[in-house]
C-alpha cells in the first residue's frame, strides 16, 4: 500500500526526514549554530529540540571549524551526525575537517573506519544576503574524492535524499538553495529514500537538453514551457547529484536531442557545467552534437546586495529561453 502524499514545503520535508531518522536510530544527532531553541537560521530544525532534547539537537559555538571537527569525530566513533552550516559560505572555515579529515579517513585508514556524516549547506542567492552569505560553492566540494555532493530541487527529493544520506556510510554534503525552503510539493508520509547517484528527467524533449541543478531546475522547466509554445521541445534533466554524476542519463539525453545547455548558479568558470561539458566531449555523445555546448552559470563577480544586480549575477528564465532558442535555430 502506497503511503499518503501531502503538499509540504521543502523545509518541512527536511525537518520530517530528520525526525524520522532520529526516531529510527538513536545514533542520529543534529549539530549546528542556533539549531536548538531558535530552530535554525531558516527555521528548518524547528521544534526538534523539544521532541528529542538538547543532547541530540545540539547548539554549537560560533566556530565552524570546531563544530565540523566534533561532527567528524562523532561520526568516526559511532554516531550519525547531521551538521548544519548557517550559510554554505561559512564552510570555508571548516574545509580542513571536511576535505582533509571526513573525505580521507576511510582511505587513509585502509577502510577500517567509515564517516557516516551528513552536512547541510543553505546556499544560493535571491535573499538579499550579499556577497558573503549567497554563494553557491558545491563545485568546491565536488572536487574532493571521498565526498558525495547532492543538490535536491524538490521537497520530495530532499526528504528522500536526506534519509538516504543518513544511511550512507560515507560523508554526504547536501546543498539546499535558500529560495527552495518555502516551495511546496507532493511528499509521501513515512520513510522512503531517493538514490544519491541518479539524475531525473523532469520533462521529456527532442530538440535540446537542459541539464540543471537545484533552483535552476525550476527555472529550466519554466523556460521549457515558454519554448514549447514556440515549437521548441526542451528536455529538462535535474542532475540532483554532482558527485557522483549520473553520466548515463545525461549522455542518453544528448544523444537524443543533439544539443546541450548546462544551467547552474555557481560561478560559470570551473563549475558543474564545465564538468558536464567535458564529460560529453569525452563520451560517445560528442559525435551526436549538432551545436556547441552552452553553459549558463553565475557571473565572474561576488553576489551583489542590490536586488536587480543580484538577479543579473545568476541565470534567469529569459537567459535560458534565449540560449535554447539560439541552439535550436542554429543561432548562438
Amino acid at each position: 500500500m502506497n503511503a499518503p502524499v501531502r503538499e509540504i514545503s521543502y523545509s518541512q520535508a527536511i525537518q520530517e526526514a530528520m525526525a524520522i531518522a532520529m526516531e529510527a536510530d538513536e545514533r542520529v544527532i543534529l549539530m549546528g549554530e542556533d539549531i536548538g531553541v531558535y530552530g535554525g537560521a531558516f527555521q528548518v530544525t524547528g521544534d526538534l529540540v523539544d521532541r528529542f532534547g538538547s543532547d541530540r539537537v545540539m547548539d554549537t559555538p560560533i566556530s565552524e571549524l570546531g563544530g565540523a571537527g566534533v561532527a567528524v569525530g562523532a561520526a568516526v566513533t559511532g554516531l550519525r551526525p547531521i551538521f548544519e552550516f548557517q550559510f554554505s559560505d561559512f564552510a570555508a572555515l571548516a574545509m580542513e575537517q571536511i576535505v582533509n579529515q571526513a573525505a580521507k579517513m576511510r582511505y587513509m585508514l585502509g577502510g577500517a573506519v567509515s564517516v557516516p556524516l551528513v552536512m547541510r549547506f543553505p546556499a544560493g542567492s535571491g535573499t538579499g544576503a550579499a556577497a558573503q552569505h549567497s554563494q553557491s560553492l558545491e563545485a568546491w566540494l565536488g572536487h574532493v574524492p571521498g565526498l558525495k555532493v547532492i543538490q535536491p530541487a524538490t521537497p520530495h527529493d530532499v526528504k528522500g535524499m536526506l534519509l538516504a544520506a543518513v544511511a550512507d556510510p560515507d560523508p554526504v554534503m547536501i546543498f539546499e538553495h535558500k529560495l527552495l525552503y518555502k516551495m511546496k510539493g507532493p511528499v509521501p508520509e513515512g520513510h522512503y529514500t531517493v538514490p544519491l547517484d541518479k539524475a531525473e528527467v523532469r520533462r521529456e524533449g527532442r530538440d535540446v537538453s537542459i541539464v540543471a541543478t537545484s533552483i535552476m531546475v525550476h527555472k529550466a522547466l519554466e523556460a521549457a514551457e515558454v519554448l514549447a509554445g514556440e515549437g521548441i521541445s526542451a528536455e529538462v534533466i535535474d542532475l540532483r547529484s554532482i558527485r557522483p554524476l549520473d553520466r548515463e542519463t545525461v549522455i542518453a539525453s544528448v544523444m537524443k536531442t543533439s544539443r546541450l545547455i548546462c544551467v547552474y548558479e555557481g560561478v560559470k568558470t570551473l563549475g558543474v557545467g564545465a564538468e558536464i561539458s567535458a564529460m560529453i566531449a569525452e563520451s560517445e555523445a560528442f559525435d551526436y552534437l549538432d551545436a556547441p555546448i552552452l553553459r549558463l552559470g553565475g557571473s565572474e563577480t561576488p553576489i551583489p546586495y542590490n536586488p536587480e544586480l543580484e538577479k543579473a549575477a545568476v541565470p534567469q528564465v529569459p537567459d535560458i529561453i534565449d540560449a535554447a532558442r539560439g541552439l535550436a535555430r542554429g543561432v548562438r
